[in-house]
């Protein structure tokens, strides 16, 4: 009898052993969250009157998320992510609008975005001219 015991809590240590870190796996995979299919893109776009950011304090601030839906407090939230898509995240790559005609006048804009593109981390910051330069680049993402 005292070896049946002592093979029964062998058997059973060695079950638990086992399989006890598949259903521990297995039950903290059930409580966890899924992992998002995409990657997080959310930004805070901030416009200020002056020649730099760290100057100056800003008099709108928006922000916009792009995954998986568009949103956020951006008035153009759709536009504004589609145009960053078609640069690829790249703010450098927004270019003036031809056509549109401003005048000379320096009354300098500064507009910051700061945030996460596609599970990056970005930090821009460029300087306008004026307020009619600034809305002419891009159609939609700085217009806020």
């Amino acid at each position: 009898m005292r070896n049946t015991a002592r093979w029964a809590a062998t058997l059973g240590l060695t079950a638990t052993a086992v399989c006890g870190p598949l259903t521990g796996s297995a039950l903290a995979d059930t409580d966890a969250a899924p992992a998002s299919l995409y990657a997080p893109s959310a930004l805070v776009l901030t416009v200020a009157h002056g020649d730099t950011a760290a100057m100056t304090t800003p008099v709108r601030a928006v922000t916009l998320s792009c995954a998986p839906t568009p949103s956020g407090t951006h008035p153009a939230p759709g536009s504004a992510c589609a145009e960053l898509r078609g640069v690829n995240g790249d703010f450098d790559a927004l270019r003036g609008r031809d056509g549109v005609l401003c005048t000379k006048q320096y009354d300098p804009v500064v507009v910051t975005v700061d945030g996460v593109w596609q599970g990056k981390r970005v930090s821009y910051e460029r300087t306008f001219g004026n307020e009619c330069v600034k809305g002419s680049y891009g159609t939609s993402l700085f217009a806020f």
